[in-house]
């Protein structure tokens, strides 16, 4: 394994390297860094290049955003300037919103795209009943300037419900804070900001990258109908749903995932 940072403009982004081949890019969601994806770093290596990053204000990437700024499109500004060429971009959860931005926007740096737990919209309204009911985010949102540590606890409790193996899930998203530390809390704030107002519906007909959407059956935050209509309304989208799993299906269970990866990043070779 191999650590590089990379550096655009006055932010620095941490990024973690494995095995080699074809590149593949992993964004974590929001509050945890990339040490998420050891696991799965570890079993795609043979395979492909993996290069996971900490998100702005998480990890070990610095938080030099303005106060009230960071939002999606500068983030996703941000992340898609160190993007190697021709890369498949994977993201999970919010970062599955910035790698949906990245693909509207910069188009050709990026082949293919997986999203994971990934929904357009995360908040509910009467066009888009499949989705967590507005007041979960502004209780997060409300909560987490006087107990982030208690507030992303929760969060992390909220993603593993209903998922198999629900005990070591929690364990493992446990396990990458406590190796990196909380995020930074204007990054914390910027990021629920994101996920409470975030809408990307208008833009996924323009995104024409072949893209593999994977979705939990329990999944609480982006539920599986919200991610199958994702699917449908992107031009290439193809939908794979997993029985037993919730909203970190690559930690519980992770050789179905990197099944499906192979699979697909097999057919762009």
């Amino acid at each position: 394994m191999s650590r590089t940072h990379a550096r655009q403009a006055e932010t620095t982004l941490h990024i973690e390297e494995r095995g080699s081949g074809a590149p593949l890019v992993l964004l974590h969601g929001w509050g945890l860094n990339l040490r998420v994806w050891d696991g799965l770093a570890r079993q795609l290596a043979p395979e492909c290049r993996t290069l996971a990053v900490d998100l702005p204000g998480h990890g070990q990437s610095p938080w030099r955003f303005a106060r009230n700024e960071g939002t999606l499109e500068q983030q996703a500004e941000l992340i898609a300037a160190i993007l190697p060429p021709r890369c498949t971009l994977l993201g999970w959860s919010l970062g599955g919103q910035i790698a949906l931005r990245i693909a509207s926007l910069w188009p050709q740096r990026v082949t293919r795209l997986v999203l994971i737990a990934t929904t357009p919209r995360f908040v509910a309204d009467a066009s888009w009943p499949d989705a967590l009911a507005p007041s979960v985010l502004e209780d997060f949102a409300a909560r987490l300037e006087e107990d982030a540590p208690g507030t992303v606890a929760d969060f992390l409790d909220l993603q593993t419900r209903g998922s198999a193996g629900a005990g070591q899930v929690l364990a493992a998203l446990r396990k990458a804070l406590l190796e990196h530390g909380l995020a930074a809390d204007a990054a914390l704030a910027a990021g629920l900001s994101i996920l409470r107002t975030a809408d990307l519906r208008a833009e996924l007909g323009t995104i024409r990258q072949p893209t593999l959407v994977l979705a939990g059956q329990h999944d609480r935050i982006a539920p599986p109908a919200a991610s199958r209509a994702l699917a449908s309304a992107l031009p290439h989208g193809r939908y794979l749903e997993l029985r037993r799993g919730a909203h970190a299906p690559f930690l519980s269970h992770p050789e179905w995932v990197a099944t499906q990866l192979r699979a697909f990043l097999g057919e762009g070779s």
